[in-house]
């Protein structure tokens, strides 16, 4: 962990940027509940899960720590965002009108209020989900209505390409979407956080402005799915 975090580091001084402005988001997917555990106990602060199922047993393993922080950083279903309202610090991955009004209703129900992000497919790929840069201005204008939401930012997960350098405008067109949000007459949403940069590409992400990085791979390495008796 701390060879990624003097990565991090670095990345931001390149850049100009005070390190202590990009947090690391450590992607437990497939990590047993008892290696997050360890990861916690010498200094991890935020978890990111893509599965319900998975996260409960990761965070009773952890137990009440308040210096942790749970954030749900996978691909949203609308029939499970009752499970996730509420029990997460942040939800990275919101990426349609329909999924915020969703948490909106959730959040009203339970009396609090949800921090979110905004995904944007700033590749325009097909297979992936997120906001068009083109919808988003008026999308993020209808969610600053919702009492119950609170959007802290963007994020994306820009096509793959084996050359991180080839990230980098994926990135920028990211912080120039910020910025415009930044902008526009808004109430509740803030532009706080852009959530973007992985493994394989986190350091140009910070040289461009990342202030949140979901690394896995690089902190827990290699990771298969389970084996199940029903598998």
């Amino acid at each position: 962990m701390q060879a990624t975090r003097d990565r991090i580091r670095r990345a931001a001084e390149r850049a100009g940027r005070d390190p202590s402005d990009v947090r690391l988001v450590a992607a437990t997917k497939y990590v047993e509940a008892s290696r997050v555990l360890d990861a916690v106990r010498v200094g991890l602060t935020i978890c990111g899960e893509n599965r319900w199922q998975e996260a409960q047993a990761k965070m009773q393993a952890v137990g009440e720590r308040g210096d942790v922080e749970w954030h749900f950083i996978g691909r949203l279903q609308r029939r499970k965002l009752k499970w996730l309202v509420g029990r997460f610090t942040l939800i990275h991955s919101v990426e349609s009108l329909e999924q915020a009004e969703e948490i909106q209703r959730r959040a009203h129900e339970r009396h609090t209020s949800q921090a979110i992000l905004l995904e944007v497919n700033v590749g325009g790929e097909e297979s992936k989900g997120g906001f068009s840069p083109d919808a988003l201005p008026s999308a993020v204008s209808q969610i600053d209505t919702f009492p119950s939401v609170c959007v802290q930012g963007l994020m994306t997960v820009p096509p793959w390409n084996p050359d991180p350098e080839l990230m980098r405008p994926y990135f920028q067109r990211l912080k120039q979407m910020a910025e415009l949000i930044s902008r526009l007459p808004l109430q509740r949403v803030h532009m706080h956080e852009l959530s973007m940069g992985m493994s394989n590409d986190f350091e140009i992400a910070v040289e461009e402005g990342a202030t949140l990085v979901r690394v896995g791979t690089a902190l827990f390495g290699p990771r298969r799915e389970p084996v199940t008796a029903e598998s």
